[in-house]
């Protein structure tokens, strides 16, 4: 059977988000939650890509409160809009400028209308009355002063479309192409039924206009402008394409159609909007609805640094120093909250709506508008596809660890190359339905792992649960396939403790008492090596069995078990001390830890059966446990242990030769680790250490010169006492030059 067969169940279930996020990413099922997602993703994207530089190509007039608090509430009369036109073309030299406000009402604010219909009425008959008002009308008439400073000049006006049928003021600026343009296609644009546009004396004198309509998604979010929209089958451009076109010379606008090979007549979609003046042209790129995306260039306002801000009230009252904005691109709006204008954006919450146009103008300029394609649902289609099949076969066949590291392996491409196109071309994709179901996939896949194969699981802790320790167990579940309980060779440490006392307590302690005397040593011992991820072979009377390495593989098994034999003494000096207080008899250990090779598998008769080690080894272990009293020790080290127990400082005992084996070994008793030995016992080993030099060497009279300091640094320790003994008795006998310095030992 092949593995994926073996795991159709849990690819089944992997595949279940790629089903779901295929059907959001196709029309067929819209999950709003995705789409949220996509926009919170986008905006984050945005906000962390700004460019956050001033463009001063652009310039905003604002209409802030300041100017209002100067100048009066809006609208202002026409008069001084007209003073601040003048002001802006002669005195500041500006190249352009493009109104974010719209006059829809003629300008009464000069009397002029109440005057007309008193010399049309009760004072028609009164001949200096009309004759004075003919010679006042022309400084009054505020609309013909406003209109003959827009006349002549670059100048585009703003207006609005709106969805109220036969709602319609003021005159609207020539359309920009008409239905015959498009070909016959069906190319779906934003459609209007009203408009709100200024007054025909002002639209005469500035007939270039373009609309100020944002698009408002769903969650209340300014992120794109249409830069085309119909109404009554002719089509309007905006004011920022409007104010673009206007300086570039006034090319003529065009669809920009898809390569009829790529994509059907049929298609509802334009791929941009041309501009062609001549033999050139410019291509925006527009996504559904012939819209555009707002290449915000920074957070916005005055202090956003994106864009200049002037205080309209400055150019009214003249403040400005002359030609100060010469040559620049003027944009008049306003940040003032009363007057209605400020959109929520992905990078404010109240950002002025006249930047919006602003950083449209920059980014025609810089050829930097980003673009939603229509394509995107194909490379959705496919990016799903791949990322899905690529978990829903390759999770199942992974650990824990590798199936995460498949999962955010597969994400961080997803995410980098959906980055990459944002940042390379400004192409925007979609990415939160492949986020979703990346992480959702890997959640069933885990889910399916942990309640179903789990079973499988419990199984074999059921199975060898009796042989191997319930924390090896554990984690021997994790990747069952990895562990066998056959017999193997490998090198583990093992260790011996056997607890001194018990066979005389056993004579004067009843045996309940005696029974949790021993099962409460037992219970503290066995804590320390499990803490340290012994494994616990077996309790033999008043001794423990542990060893390491197996059936988890443990690299370092050599420094646990010395650090577990250390932390063994330190637990047994604390056991003592309850006893004392209890009453109770004290208790000793002695300990024998040897490494190399072992037999360690699932041994024994159908009757019982054990996980357990055997091999020579472990029997030099068990030697060495029993050696721990004959020097007064409670650990003795084999040299195969200490050379992998690099952490810690020993001191060596003897050279031994046990019975059965013709080879002597060294043995060490551990004192701490390195970090912890204090001078006078650094001191000590370098005495012992010759002493032990000048005994093998047969130099008794050394000897009894380093004993005698040795004695005196530490004048208790039963090693010291044996050796003393020993030189005693050997400096009866005469040199024997074949001698190797090791203590034979004919008992088990």
């Amino acid at each position: 059977m092949s593995l994926f067969a073996k795991h159709w169940s849990r690819i089944a279930v992997t595949l279940i988000p790629l089903v779901f996020a295929l059907l959001h990413a196709s029309g067929a099922l819209k999950l709003h939650v995705l789409q949220r997602l996509d926009d919170i993703i986008y905006d984050a994207r945005l906000r962390a890509t700004m460019p956050k530089t001033l463009d001063d190509r652009v310039v905003i007039v604002d209409l802030d409160e300041k100017s209002l608090a100067e100048v009066g509430r809006w609208p202002w009369s026409r008069n001084r809009m007209a003073e601040m036109v003048d002001e802006l073309f002669d005195r500041q030299k500006v190249a352009l400028v493009g109104f974010d406000v719209v006059f829809a009402e003629p300008d009464d604010s000069s009397g002029l209308k109440q005057l007309r219909q008193l010399a049309q009425g009760e004072l028609k008959d009164q001949a200096a009355f009309n004759e004075k008002l003919a010679q006042l009308q022309g400084r009054l008439d505020y609309d013909a002063i406003f209109a003959k400073a827009l006349s002549n000049r670059p100048i585009v006006m703003g207006y609005y479309f709106t969805g109220e049928t036969d709602s319609a003021a003021g005159v609207l600026p020539a359309p920009v192409m008409g239905r015959e343009a498009l070909q016959g296609r069906p190319i779906r644009f934003y459609s209007w039924t009203g408009f709100g546009s200024n007054i025909a004396p002002l639209a005469k004198a500035a007939p270039t206009g373009g609309f100020f309509n944002p698009l408002v998604d769903t969650d209340g979010i300014v992120r794109s402008v249409p830069l085309v929209s119909e109404f009554k089958d002719n089509y309007y451009e905006s004011l920022a394409l409007s104010m673009f076109r206007m300086v570039m010379g006034k090319p003529r606008v065009e669809p920009g159609f898809p390569a009829d090979k790529v994509v059907s007549r049929s298609y509802q979609g334009l791929e941009s909007i041309r501009l062609r003046l001549g033999d050139k042209s410019i291509a925006i790129p527009v996504a559904e609805g012939v819209a555009t995306l707002v290449p915000f260039r920074g957070p916005g306002g005055p202090k956003g640094g994106s864009f200049k801000y002037v205080s309209a009230g400055d150019l009214v009252h003249k403040r400005l120093p002359p030609e100060s904005i010469k040559g620049k691109i003027v944009l008049v709006g306003t940040t003032a909250p009363g007057l209605q204008d400020l959109r929520a954006t992905p990078v404010g919450e109240a950002y002025a709506g006249v930047e919006v146009h602003a950083n449209l103008i920059s980014g025609f300029l810089d050829g930097k508008i980003p673009v939603r394609p229509d394509y995107a649902l194909g490379y959705d289609i496919v990016v799903l596809v791949i990322a899905g099949l690529t978990l829903a076969f390759g999770l199942p066949l992974l650990s824990a660890t590798r199936a995460i590291l498949l999962s955010l392996a597969v994400i961080a491409a997803v995410v980098g190359v959906n980055f990459w196109l944002y940042a390379g071309a400004g192409i925007v994709m979609p990415l939160a339905a492949a986020l979703v179901m990346c992480a959702t996939a890997f959640a069933l896949n885990m889910s399916y792992g942990y309640f179903v194969e789990s079973r499988s699981k419990r199984d074999l802790a059921h199975l060898f649960g009796t042989y191997v320790p319930p924390e090896l167990v554990d984690e021997m579940a994790k990747d069952p396939l990895s562990y066998s309980m056959q017999a193997t060779n490998k090198e583990l440490t093992v260790m011996f403790c056997d607890m001194r006392g018990f066979t005389k307590m056993s004579e004067t302690m009843q045996p309940v008492q005696l029974q949790e005397l021993l099962n409460a040593v037992f219970n503290r011992l066995t804590d320390v090596i499990r803490g340290n991820r012994g494994t616990i072979d077996k309790y033999m009377g008043d001794c423990v069995m542990a060893f390491w390495g197996a059936p988890v593989d443990i690299p370092d098994h050599g420094s646990l078990s010395v650090k577990t034999s250390i932390e063994m003494t330190h637990a047994l000096r604390a056991i003592n001390e309850e006893h004392a207080a209890k009453g109770l008899p004290q208790i000793g250990i002695g300990i024998g830890l040897n490494t190399g090779m072992m037999c360690v598998g699932d041994m024994g008769s159908e009757v019982r059966r054990a996980y357990t080690v055997i091999g020579d080894s472990v029997n030099l272990g068990s030697r060495l446990e029993g050696l721990s009293k004959a020097y007064g020790v409670e650990i003795v080290v084999s040299e195969t242990t200490r050379k992998i127990a690099t952490g810690f400082a020993f001191q060596e005992l003897d050279l031994v030769r046990v019975k059965g084996k013709e080879q002597a070994v060294a043995i060490y008793l551990p004192l701490a680790p390195l970090g912890e030995v204090d001078k006078a016992t650094q001191e000590e080993l370098k005495v012992w250490n010759a002493f032990l030099k000048a005994y093998r060497a047969q130099d008794w009279d050394q000897c009894d010169v380093l004993m005698l300091n040795l004695r005196r640094m530490n004048a208790k320790k039963y090693l010291y006492e044996l050796y003393s003994e020993r030189v005693a008795s050997m400096r009866m006998l005469p040199f024997d030059p074949s001698w190797d310095g090791a203590t034979n030992f004919e008992t088990k």
